[in-house]
């Protein structure tokens, strides 16, 4: 059972805390356990939270030390320093294998242990100037919603917090799993893409639809059409296909996935075939061939390609990858 160790400290945001025990520590009915998950600080006890009530902190630092993977949910005041002792317990963790996660500001705090130095991170973009400043020798994109080195892994907003804790759960336990989890999480499909825009901006009500006679949020008209899109992965779906379903232009339609969504439609789709292809070399014995015809991308020739330019590798790599992991 993969560790999953959460360092606290007064005064701690309890919304960079709640997305790391939702995704590492809420036991779902129908779907497997693979963590634990446990809070500590550096003095066990009361600490207080964001929340405005005290939660009880039964460990120490030297939960640290079994941990498997170490979570900074937040760090706040950010230019509060670290103490000796939670320096060294992080990086004695860091040391011994354990990967370290900052969630938002929490970045502030592995950058004070020098595991960033020379290294890309991202923050919320409000604090990105803060942190160039303070610590030069990190490459601030906040433009990232979570970066990831392997053994160190960096989210921008709270949000996007969340975003990073799934795609953990993704590397560990393959991509169907990790969508199972966001499913009963009830959080909507997000491309397995930390490049995607950490903040859309609003809706312009000029790209709203026609107002029916009980108004439809255009939100809500785009999560319909993604999901009949998600539907039918498999068939020649087209920019075009998808504005003629909302009844709109394909150039309306293009704003508002870039509203919304802060990506293109022709992006999106591309994103959704490649998910699902992962999920079929995880779960399935299909030939590569038979995959790009079930998602969309209707040669072999073509997913390899697109494959590759994603993740790096080729389909049949990554399946042999994942089921020795």
């Amino acid at each position: 059972m993969h560790r999953v160790v959460a360092l606290v400290r007064p005064v701690q945001s309890t919304f960079e805390l709640g997305c790391a025990a939702e995704v590492f520590g809420t036991p779902r009915p129908g779907l497997p356990q693979h963590y634990t998950f446990a809070t500590c600080t550096q003095v066990p006890g009361p600490v207080p939270t964001t929340g405005g009530y005290t939660m009880s902190v039964p460990h120490g630092l030297d939960a640290l030390d079994t941990a498997d993977t170490v979570i900074v949910p937040g760090w706040l005041p950010v230019d509060e320093p670290l103490t000796d002792p939670v320096r060294r317990a992080l990086l004695r963790a860091h040391a011994r294998g354990a990967r370290l996660a900052a969630i938002c500001s929490g970045v502030f705090a592995l950058a004070r242990t020098g595991l960033l130095d020379g290294r890309t991170a991202t923050t919320h973009r409000a604090r990105a100037d803060q942190l160039r400043r303070a610590y030069p020798r990190i490459r601030v994109e906040p433009h990232r919603r979570y970066v990831d080195h392997g053994d160190v892994a960096t989210s921008a907003g709270a949000g996007a917090g969340l975003d990073l804790c799934l795609h953990l759960v993704r590397r560990d336990h393959g991509a169907a799993h990790a969508a199972a989890l966001a499913r009963h999480m009830a959080m909507a499909p997000h491309p397995d893409d930390d490049r995607t825009p950490c903040a859309p901006q609003p809706v312009s009500p000029s790209l709203l639809p026609p107002a029916p006679s009980v108004p439809v949020p255009s939100g809500q008209v785009l999560d319909g059409l993604l999901a009949w899109a998600d539907e039918r992965l498999g068939a020649p779906l087209s920019v075009e296909a998808l504005a003629a379903r909302l009844g709109v232009s394909p150039r309306t339609l293009a704003r508002r996935f870039a509203d919304q969504l802060g990506t293109s439609p022709g992006a999106w789709l591309l994103a959704r075939r490649l998910a699902a292809a992962r999920v079929l070399l995880e779960d399935t014995d299909l030939p590569v061939d038979a995959i790009a015809a079930r998602v969309g991308l209707t040669s072999a020739v073509n997913l390899r390609r697109r494959f590759r330019a994603r993740t790096g590798t080729t389909p049949g790599a990554y399946r042999q990858a994942f089921r020795t992991r």
